[in-house]
Parts: C-alpha cells; sequence; structure tokens
C-alpha cells in the first residue's frame, strides 16, 4: 500500500475523500490512523494507514499476503469508492485509489494501490518534499549558565535519543554530499546519520570508526560550521543539520553501551613506526597504521598522551576521561605508548630511524607567542599555554591535593580571539575570577573563535573589549601587574587572511585595570627538533617542510602533520593529516 517513506514517524497527514471532503483522520484510543474501508473476496473490512501513510493494516483481517489485490476501496462514510480509472499503479500496474491530503499550501493527490504490499504512492518527489513538515534543529540540552560558571563538568549534556532521531529525520540524504568532502577525514555522514534515523546507533558509531579514530572528541571540539554543516545542503534555507551533534551522541552510545570493540588485524607486517607526539595527528596515524599491520610505538614528552586534547582543552569542553577512552581504546588495538619521552633529548629523529621504518611526526605547535611590548616580563602574565596545561594537565584547580599551584586573578585579561582565548577565559572564571575581559583587537564578525564558544563565554557572562590592542602592561612597585594601557582600533583593508586589517586610531589611549593576563595569541614550533635533526628543512613560516602530497619531509622516511606543519589549526585537520601520512608510509613502505 502507499508508502510515504520519506516522511518522519513523528508526521501527521490530514486526508480527505475527494468526494465527500470528509476528514478520514480517527483518533482511537492508543494511536491515530486514517479509515477506509476496503473490499476481497466479496469480503468488507476496515483498511486503517496510520497518518504517515506508510502502515497497511486490516481490522477483521482476511489472511491478506503481499500480492494479493482489493477489489475495490471506498469511504467509509459517503460508500462511494475511490477507486479511479484514469491512473495506474506505475510499480505493479494494478488500479489505485484516490485520496486527498492536505500540506500547509495547497490539497494533493494521494494515490493507495489496490496491490497489498505495493510501496507506491504516485507523488512527484517535489510533492513529498511539500508533505515534509519543517523540522527545526535540536537544541542541545546544557548546563544552567549561573551554575555551570563555577564548576568544571561538562556544558552541553548531549542530544537524547529521540532528539537524535530527529535530527537525523532533517538529513534530506542528498546523492551528492558535499558534507563528505567538507570533512577532512571524509567521514560518510549521510550514511551514519541513516543509521541513526533507523535507531541503529551503534553501526552509526562503527560507520564513523571507519573514518574517524575519535569521534567522541571530534562530536566535541571539531568546528563543523565552519566544514561540513557549512556545506550542508539543508542549511541554504535553514539551519543546517547538526552533524557534530549527531557524531558525538553515536560515540557517546557506544562507549556508555559498552559496545566499543577493537578490530581484528588479519596480517601482521614485520615492519615498525615511530610516532612522535600524542596528539589527534599522531594518534591518528597510529590507529590507521596498526590496523594495516605495522608494529606502532607513539612517543609523548608529556606524562599523559593526548597532546592538546589533554592539556589545552578543558573538561568543562572535553572531559579527560573520553580521551582516556579513545586512548585505551588504541592500546588495545596494539599500540605502544612511552611518556615523559621527550624526542631531541633521550633520542633524536636519527636514532629512531635505526630502530623504525619511518617516523612520523606529530608535536603541535606548542611554543608561545608573546606581543613584545614593554611590561610583558611582570608578574601574573601567562601564556595560554602554560594557563591551561596548569588547569587541565596539572589539575592545579584541585590544589592542594594536585600541588601545583592554580595562578589567582580577580580582574583577569585575556589577549586574543581564539578557541583558546575563550577557554582560558571561561577556566579563569570558574577559578575565581570575579570579571574576566577578552581583549580583541578586531571586531566581533572577525572573532577566530567557534561560534558556540563565544555564545557560552557570553552567556557565562565574559565581557569582550573589541577592537583594542594592549600598548605595554603596567605594574606596581613588585613587579605585579596592575593594568594594561590599550588602544583603539578601526578596521581597514582586508589583510592577506582576508579580514580586514585593525588599524591603531591615534590619540585613544586608555588602561584597563587588572591583576592577571593571559596571552592567547597563538604559538609557533618547538626549535628543539630542529636543533636536533639535520637535513629536515622549514617552511616560510618556520614549521617543517613537508611534500604536500605525502606529508614526508626533506629527510626520508620521515613525515610530519597538524600544526607542526601548519601552524594552530583544528583536531580533525591534524587527523586528516595524520591519516593522509599513514597512507604514503604504507605505500612507500610496500614498494620498498
Amino acid at each position: 500500500m502507499g508508502n510515504l517513506s520519506i516522511l518522519s514517524n513523528q508526521t501527521h497527514l490530514n486526508a480527505y475523500c475527494p468526494h465527500c471532503q470528509t476528514s478520514l483522520n480517527v483518533k482511537g484510543k492508543e494511536e491515530e490512523y486514517l479509515k477506509l474501508i476496503a473490499v476481497y473476496n466479496g469480503k468488507e473490512f476496515q483498511l486503517k494507514l496510520n497518518p504517515t501513510l506508510n502502515i497497511y493494516d486490516t481490522e477483521l483481517n482476511p489472511q491478506l499476503k503481499n500480492g494479493d489485490v482489493l477489489s475495490d476501496i471506498f469511504c467509509p462514510y459517503c460508500k462511494k469508492s475511490l477507486v479511479v480509472e484514469d491512473k495506474k499503479c506505475e510499480s505493479c500496474g494494478e488500479k489505485v485509489a484516490k485520496i486527498t491530503i492536505a500540506t500547509e499550501k495547497k490539497m494533493l493527490p494521494f494515490y493507495i494501490c489496490t496491490t497489498y504490499g505495493c510501496e507506491w504512492h504516485g507523488l512527484s518527489l517535489g510533492d513529498e518534499k511539500k508533505l515534509l513538515p519543517k523540522i527545526p534543529r535540536q537544541p542541545m540540552p546544557e548546563q544552567d549558565k549561573e551554575l555551570r560558571a563555577h564548576n568544571f563538568n561538562e556544558v552541553p549534556y548531549g542530544l537524547t535519543s529521540e532528539a537524535a532521531i530527529i535530527e537525523a529525520e532533517r538529513c534530506i540524504q542528498c546523492t551528492n554530499p558535499r558534507c563528505v568532502q567538507g570533512c577532512p577525514v571524509n567521514i560518510n555522514i549521510p550514511a551514519f546519520i541513516k543509521l541513526i534515523k533507523e535507531r541503529k546507533f551503534d553501526e552509526a558509531a562503527k560507520k564513523i570508526k571507519e573514518k574517524n579514530v575519535l569521534p567522541a572528541v571530534c562530536g566535541r571540539v571539531c568546528p563543523q560550521e565552519d566544514q561540513c554543516e557549512e556545506v550542508c545542503v539543508v542549511g541554504i534555507k535553514d539551519k543546517p543539520v547538526a552533524i557534530g551533534n549527531l557524531e558525538r551522541f553515536a560515540a557517546d552510545y557506544e562507549r556508555n553501551m559498552n559496545l566499543v570493540k577493537a578490530p581484528f588485524i588479519a596480517e601482521k607486517l614485520d615492519k615498525k613506526i615511530a610516532v612522535v607526539g600524542s596528539g589527534p595527528a599522531g594518534l591518528t596515524c597510529a590507529a590507521d597504521l596498526i590496523q594495516l599491520g605495522y608494529s606502532v610505538t607513539i612517543f609523548e614528552a608529556l606524562h599523559e598522551a593526548g597532546g592538546v586534547l589533554v592539556y589545552g582543552i578543558p573538561e568543562f569542553r572535553l572531559p579527560k576521561e573520553i580521551v582516556k577512552f579513545e586512548i585505551d581504546y588504541l592500546k588495545k588495538l596494539g599500540c605502544e605508548i612511552k611518556t615523559n619521552y621527550v624526542i631531541g633529548r633521550i633520542k633524536t629523529i636519527d636514532d629512531l630511524l635505526k630502530e623504525y621504518d619511518a617516523v612520523f611526526i606529530g608535536v603541535g605547535a606548542g611554543l608561545p607567542r608573546f606581543m613584545n611590548i614593554p611590561g610583558e616580563n611582570l608578574n601574573y602574565i601567562f601564556s595560554a599555554n602554560e594557563y591551561l596545561t596548569r588547569i587541565n594537565l596539572m589539575k592545579s584547580y584541585k590544589f592542594p591535593e594536585y600541588d601545583t599551584p592554580l595562578p589567582h586573578g580577580k580582574k583577569v585579561l585575556v589577549i586574543g580571539g581564539g578557541n583558546v582565548a575563550m577557554d582560558s577565559a571561561r577556566s579563569a572564571l570558574r577559578t575565581g575570577a570575579k570579571e574576566v575581559t577578552i581583549v580583541y583587537r578586531r571586531s566581533k564578525a572577525e572573532l577566530p573563535a567557534r561560534k558556540d564558544e563565544v555564545h557560552h563565554a557570553e552567556a557565562e557572562g565574559i565581557k569582550f573589549q573589541l577592537l583594542t590592542n594592549p600598548l605595554e602592561y603596567i605594574g606596581d612597585k613588585n613587579n605585579w601587574v596592575t593594568g594594561a594601557k590599550c588602544i583603539r582600533m578601526e578596521l581597514g583593508e582586508p589583510d592577506s587572511s582576508g579580514r580586514r586589517r585593525p588599524v591603531p586610531i591615534p590619540g585613544s589611549e586608555f588602561i584597563i585595570d587588572c591583576d592577571m593576563v593571559i596571552v592567547a595569541i597563538g604559538t609557533g614550533p618547538n626549535p628543539l627538533l630542529f636543533a636536533t635533526t639535520p637535513g629536515m628543512e622549514r617552511n616560510e613560516r618556520g614549521y617543517i617542510k613537508v611534500n604536500p602530497d605525502t606529508l614526508e619531509t626533506t629527510k626520508e622516511f620521515v613525515y610530519a602533520g597538524g600544526d607542526i606543519v601548519t601552524g594552530s589549526a583544528t583536531v580533525i585537520k591534524a587527523m586528516g593529516a595524520g591519516r593522509k601520512a599513514a597512507k604514503a608510509i604504507h605505500e612507500k613502505l610496500s614498494k620498498k
């Protein structure tokens, strides 16, 4: 019978008899359905369709089976036959009955094939789309803004299963899904969303993991709004499908239901790979190579694996237990991880090449940048790297339970407008600051931080001093910072980044009082690797120079990817680099 499969199970249609115009909708005790009368082998019985027109049921069931043909279908009120002579089923060729269904703008004919089990309904694709309800993007529930400003618990709670299914219904399953091209690791986005829609949550998580070994991480911290969601077709006339929220939902379901299983690796190769750095690039490269059969060892300089995922991103945005779970999964695959192991000191890249067949460098760009303005050496002026590492990895917010003291400020300035600046500002608020102000030299429209992070910061009471740039820091007689001398800016012509260049306004200097400053204006490459690795060249920006097609450095069998090649970028782009390098390593070693 007519199966309008494009419609959501939550969709209720109003249907009418085309003769007497009586509504065919009936509200039963437990369900709403459409009531018709059918005739089979000379016997009349009630024919029921649910309001989505995709469930065929009968009362006084005459034991119909697929392929049986009804002799008539008629209105239960005026008793007139609904079978029409001028149209046949385009699927099986049998006669069809006609009813009228209402949309927001007009009435449309809907044809019910008299062949039991036939799913043709005679609507054009355009008419189907007119029947689609406008499902709003499902909001992510989150902690109350007054409560969360005083704790480090995760802010968004995640979608419920029902909300995830409704959100998945918004995906129109494009034949040429641009969202896949927008994803740096090319996740089959329509496929995993379709599985969520079908309530196959575990299968959805497994589908994501075919391309992404860190879905719970990426679902939380990746800038989907600038990648997959930016090119979502639904977003042309409406808000795009919440791809990131759905990715998080599937990954969380798999983890919470204890359904995570390490894949079976059929063949082990007699080749070893060294991965330097356990951030997103290193973890992805390692995971891909392990699944290809290589033995992989990760060398991590800090005492916990995870790189920027553990030292840079706060607990309220990415819980450490999730990162630990993902890394434990990698260990189950067979990866060895050596922590407190500084490559360039304990061993060099050349030392590794004597033991391993190839080396991948994914150490990130962790060298703090400062503005080099007067007063920057005053007490209580921190780089964001140090500040966030103290809080995230060294757990200073739990002092004295953990013995790294927390720098306390009552009036805190954060210099910069990216995600790291938002993380620093929101962390300062949670550790006792009475007032936190972000100082950024451009306008709000140019803020490089994710929109969600800016929204959360504003909701929590973070102040924004925009079109403002520090000129120098002011201190007291004991060299403790007490303020920042700033100047107002205006936007001029676009610079090389495409954003309008900030230009100082002469005579607009003013002072902002503060007792702590966090500088979050970017990072650079650590010089240690370059100093101890002869033959590895830098690019024009000072990062590692690589072949763009293979990510191999100027030193053979040494590859690099992530922030150490591109400068500060996103987690998912670093993962994309790790995947690209793993593929290139496998191809080269296979030929060798």
